[in-house]
């Protein structure tokens, strides 16, 4: 019997720190593809033929089209956190098993990127190091920042990651801070010293620094336009290390245009990856990084490992950590 194939597709981090890779063709062939980010679903269904597993990054999407069109595929693993490139139900209905990294190995170093992108909007590091760069030191009072303890921390989405990031800001930082998650319980948010608000207008009139940790889900798509700017307070600081397709980037662009947000901090936009034309990166007070919150060797080897545990356990016949979709039916592992 042939090995199982594997697809790495548009996933440059995996394997680069761990043995993966070499422990993945113990048992299978694996071959990395690269494919555009935009991909028809047809096209890139005829790419996987006689691929049984991905090892699937951000882009592309893996449509209804490309599950009706390609009938290898019985597993996809996430590379990541989210699976919003990936039409689940279309998965179910084929019978193809959709897992992803589960959130407690990303949940330390995205928490730590969320705070780092929060404290250099705060006090100014990338900006005004783009001014000691260009001789402009003689106006560094154009610099003058707070500090946390005096501010209140809005945190949108209490699960692995914003629970983490609410925890530095509070337990570390001393800072107030507000939580708002409908689906997590008050005691829960209690516990970590913050405060639970019952809808996201009480969280968004009180935060100083607001930091995205949710899913991108249909309702949550676009959460952040402009009726929430309006709500915000002027001078807010707002930070994104989840989806960039939370905040819509047209609403962002206007209120930066307007003044009244005093900083932007993003790990993720919308569309990406962008390019240096973008419109955002024209406003002196963004800070933009491409996708690297859980880029430290530790959540790497996390995630490496959580990949190919899922594809070995699946083998085996071993439950699944991180799984998403387990049909009923399932498509058979044909090699």
């Amino acid at each position: 019997m042939l090995k199982p194939r594997v697809a790495v597709v548009n996933s440059k981090s995996f394997g680069v720190y761990t043995d993966a890779i070499e422990r993945l063709s113990a048992l299978c062939e694996v071959v990395r593809l690269e494919v555009p980010k935009d991909i028809g679903g047809a096209e890139l269904a005829s790419k996987l033929r006689g691929f049984h597993f991905v090892v699937a990054s951000v882009t592309p999407r893996y449509s209804r089209e490309f599950f009706e069109q390609n009938d290898s595929v019985v597993m996809i693993v996430r590379h990541g956190i989210g699976y919003d490139n990936i039409d689940v139900a279309a998965a179910e209905e084929f019978g193809v098993v959709i897992a992803r990294v589960p959130g407690w190995r990303e949940r330390e170093a995205v928490a730590e990127h969320a705070v780092a992108l929060a404290l250099d909007a705060l006090r100014h590091v990338s900006r005004s190091y783009n001014y000691v760069r260009a001789g402009r030191w003689g106006e560094r009072a154009k610099f003058i920042g707070k500090e946390l303890p005096s501010l209140t921390i809005g945190v949108i989405g209490f699960g692995n990651i914003g629970s983490r990031a609410a925890e530095i800001f509070r337990r570390g930082f001393g800072a107030r801070v507000v939580v708002y998650d409908p689906y997590v319980p008050p005691e829960k948010i209690r516990e970590l010293g913050c405060e639970p608000v019952k809808n996201l207008e009480d969280l968004l009139k009180q935060a100083d620094i607001i930091t995205l940790h949710t899913a991108l889900t249909p309702e949550t798509y676009h959460m952040i336009s402009r009726e929430e700017f309006e709500l915000m307070k002027d001078g807010v600081i707002l930070v994104n290390t989840a989806r960039g397709e939370l905040i819509d980037e047209q609403a962002l662009i206007e209120y930066l245009r307007k003044g009244k947000i005093a900083a932007v901090a993003l790990d993720v936009v919308e569309g990406e990856p962008i390019g240096a034309d973008h419109p955002l990166l024209k406003f002196e007070n963004i800070i933009i990084t491409p996708h690297i919150a859980a880029y430290t060797v530790e959540a790497l080897k996390g995630m490496d490992e959580a990949v190919v545990e899922a594809i070995v356990n699946y083998l085996n016949g071993k439950p699944i950590d991180g799984l998403v979709v387990l049909p009923k039916k399932q498509r058979k592992l044909v090699t």
